[in-house]
């Protein structure tokens, strides 16, 4: 009932993403900088190889040869993801708007050619889209945001990319709204992000109603003891899937307090419960051992992207000083698929 009140209040509001995206750049010098080559836009269809092609039904085991070339079908739309990403990390800290009209001019190729839009034939052309929507869109948001203005005077390419990703939200819904049950994990709370970030970029209250509902799906499925079932299923990767699973559902809640909604108390405080239970494996995996009965691969673990999360979950609740140490060992952290550098996004200064 609370939430129905909050929502109701704000419908009319203009969506903005959490304060960070809204700082100024460290710096306003016009450094040296030579805008990347920007991949050739993919405009074929999303039809690429599982890098878990052969695998069994927990999807757990890495087949080397589809793994080369799942990287091969999809190198400029993760080229892209990644040059984009990094010149708008550049921006943050230099304020150089030759960063802002290299990546305009590059996104509005993409956008005039329709990349990304074609029928997504299997799971992992869904899975690409949404996770380039995610980086596309989290990016961007830091450009429209900025109190530097980078955006100003591109106006036509400006209004061509936000089309275009909206378009993406509009695909990306349609990718993975309404599954069962059995079949909303990761993937779906991954593209939920997609679409709450796309929905800030464009001002779409519909787009940001949907995600919320995705992540009020995702709440219910974690249990008591903050698992969720469908990660469970992965056998010797079911702790590094629950660190992967989380990381969408606490940038989404980070998005939803910003616009006068707080998702964190759904089902009983459930993504805490998860923060939680996978906060605890990072210093002894062995409960997520003992409920799988496998040995688990921490390697995960070590690769500072993937608890760049942590930024955003302790913006969005207090950590404990374990916590804390943890991250300020690996700052900067960076996740292309959340929004870049999550230590200037969320840290203090």
């Amino acid at each position: 009932m609370i939430i129905a009140v909050v929502m109701a209040a704000s419908a009319g509001a203009t969506l903005h993403p959490p304060a960070g995206y809204q700082q100024a750049p460290q710096h306003h010098a016009a450094s040296r900088f030579t805008c990347p080559a920007f991949p050739a836009p993919f405009t074929g269809a999303l039809d690429f190889t599982s890098k878990y092609e052969g695998s069994d039904s927990a999807r757990a085991t890495l087949n080397p040869q589809a793994d080369r070339a799942f990287h091969q079908q999809t190198k400029s739309i993760t080229g892209l993801e990644k040059v984009v990403s990094q010149v708008v990390a550049g921006f943050a800290h230099d304020g150089n708007p030759a960063r802002a009209e290299c990546v305009v001019n590059g996104l509005d190729l993409w956008a005039r050619a329709g990349a990304l839009t074609t029928v997504a034939k299997n799971h992992t052309g869904k899975s690409m889209r949404k996770w380039a929507l995610a980086t596309l869109a989290s990016s961007w948001l830091q450009l429209k945001f900025s109190p530097a203005h980078p955006l100003e005077g591109q106006q036509e390419k400006v209004a061509d990319i936000e089309h275009w990703l909206s378009h993406l939200a509009d695909l990306t819904v349609a990718d993975w709204r309404d599954l069962p049950l059995k079949r909303v994990n990761n993937h779906s709370y991954w593209a939920a992000w997609a679409i709450m970030a796309t929905a800030v970029v464009t001002d779409r209250r519909d787009l940001f109603d949907q995600s919320l509902a995705m992540y009020r799906t995702a709440a219910n499925q974690v249990d008591n003891a903050g698992f969720l079932p469908n990660e469970l299923r992965r056998e010797q990767r079911t702790f590094s899937y629950h660190n992967y699973a989380i990381q969408p559902l606490v940038m989404i809640a980070l998005f939803a307090r910003s616009n006068g909604v707080e998702v964190t108390s759904e089902n009983n405080k459930a993504l805490q419960r998860l923060a939680n239970r996978v906060l605890s494996g990072f210093d002894n995996p062995d409960v997520f051992t003992r409920k799988t009965g496998i040995p688990q691969d921490i390697a995960f673990t070590r690769q500072a992207s993937s608890l760049a999360w942590l930024e955003g979950w302790c913006a969005l609740e207090e950590c404990g000083p374990e916590v804390k140490q943890r991250i300020a060992a690996l700052r900067p952290l960076h996740s292309t698929r959340l929004g870049g550098d999550l230590s200037w996004l969320f840290a203090p200064h």
